[in-house]
């Protein structure tokens, strides 16, 4: 972290402000709960959500980060997530069926609409002095419907999505191109998301301006302005 020379928000140069999606804007953590208990409850499993849940955050946020560095692909991460799950709370389950309960996840994941406090009012806020886009590395069709479902894809002019761009966050290229379908220069940009390592250090590695949404409790640093509620970022843009 130390390369980095440290970054404010400059407001009077921002015209385009770029959102993470899942765990910034829209409530990950609220809706996969509301979707294992669905999907659970279809497929008769008498499994205790919140032990689930518990267990499936840290194991599903790893394999995150090796599909992030393309170690593994988008089937494998939707099934061993959930295998390893299964395990790590000694829950018995048939390997034949978790492909079964890992797309009717998929599937009832995005029909869920909550959103992380303070989402609309900060869009409301923003959409009327900026230019609101989406970069992401959520799976394409899927977050296309998080956006619709929960009400805001309104307030964005383009959605970016690592499917669609061949790179995921952090590789430079996915913000290069953003950069490319806005017509934004770098300095005109900024960042907001919840990850250090996918959202502020790759966008600043590419001249971005940052927010760092750190709801997960990261590591400090000093090279953008650290948030932990959505309701803070306002007066720093407005």
């Amino acid at each position: 972290m130390s390369n980095y020379k440290v970054n404010m928000v400059l407001k009077e140069q921002i015209t385009d402000i770029f959102f993470d999606l899942d765990h910034t804007l829209w409530d990950f953590e609220k809706n996969s709960m509301l979707t294992f208990g669905k999907v659970f409850e279809e497929e008769s499993l008498k499994i205790d959500l919140n032990s689930f849940v518990k267990a499936y955050q840290p194991i599903n946020k790893a394999y995150w980060k090796a599909y992030r560095e393309n170690k593994i692909d988008q089937q494998f991460l939707r099934f061993q997530r959930l295998k390893d799950t299964f395990a790590e709370i000694d829950f018995e389950v048939q390997s034949e069926i978790i492909p079964n309960i890992a797309n009717k996840y998929i599937t009832y994941l995005s029909t869920f609409p909550h959103l992380i406090k303070g989402t609309l009012s900060l869009l409301k806020a923003l959409e009327l002095q900026y230019n609101l886009h989406i970069i992401t590395n959520g799976f394409e069709q899927v977050q296309h419907h998080k956006l619709k479902n929960s009400g805001i894809a309104p307030f964005f002019d383009k959605v970016i999505t690592a499917e669609q761009v061949g790179f995921k966050k952090p590789h430079p290229q996915i913000f290069k191109y953003a950069l490319e379908v806005t017509g934004a220069s770098s300095h005109q940009a900024l960042m907001i998301g919840d990850s250090f390592e996918a959202d502020i250090e790759g966008s600043l590695k590419m001249g971005f301006q940052a927010i760092h949404f750190n709801i997960h409790e990261e590591q400090i640093h000093s090279l953008c302005p650290i948030v932990t509620s959505l309701g803070e970022i306002q007066p720093l843009l407005i």
